[in-house]
């Protein structure tokens, strides 16, 4: 899997589904052919914003922007969801906004990202705010 696909899918889990980054780390361990102890727990830590060296907290990775911009044509959704590949360039990033319901046998997205990004900075800057100094204190 490529590092930009790591990210992604680790941004997604994390602040989209609001899931431990743990959860993904040991999927990836379960799963990647070139797993790394290290490098796996420092990339899910780096993308939650909770490890040494982090990403900020606020970064969010949003998938379809991403999808765009390193992945224009869709080559990688094509290959990987079969049930789309025939949507149009445009099309392949956001099939929801293009297939009339749905398919019979592509289901609904489960997040919508932009409602999952607010949440996952309100619940960030809450914990934030948790863990400072309280003034007077």
């Amino acid at each position: 899997m490529h590092n930009r696909t790591r990210m992604v899918v680790a941004s997604f889990l994390v602040k989209d589904l609001h899931l431990e980054w743990q959860h993904g780390a040991k999927f990836f361990e379960e799963h990647l052919v070139d797993f790394d102890v290290a490098s796996n727990a420092h990339g899910w830590q780096w993308t939650a914003g909770t490890g040494t060296d982090a990403s900020p907290y606020y970064r969010v990775f949003n998938p379809i922007e991403q999808g765009k911009k390193f992945d224009g044509a869709g080559t990688y959704i094509r290959k990987y969801v079969p049930e789309i590949a025939h949507l149009s360039d445009k099309e392949i990033h956001e099939p929801w906004l293009y297939l009339d319901g749905y398919l019979n046998n592509y289901p609904e997205r489960i997040v919508d990202h932009a409602i999952e990004r607010v949440e996952s900075l309100e619940r960030l800057k809450e914990i934030k705010i948790e863990l400072l100094p309280h003034p007077n204190s």
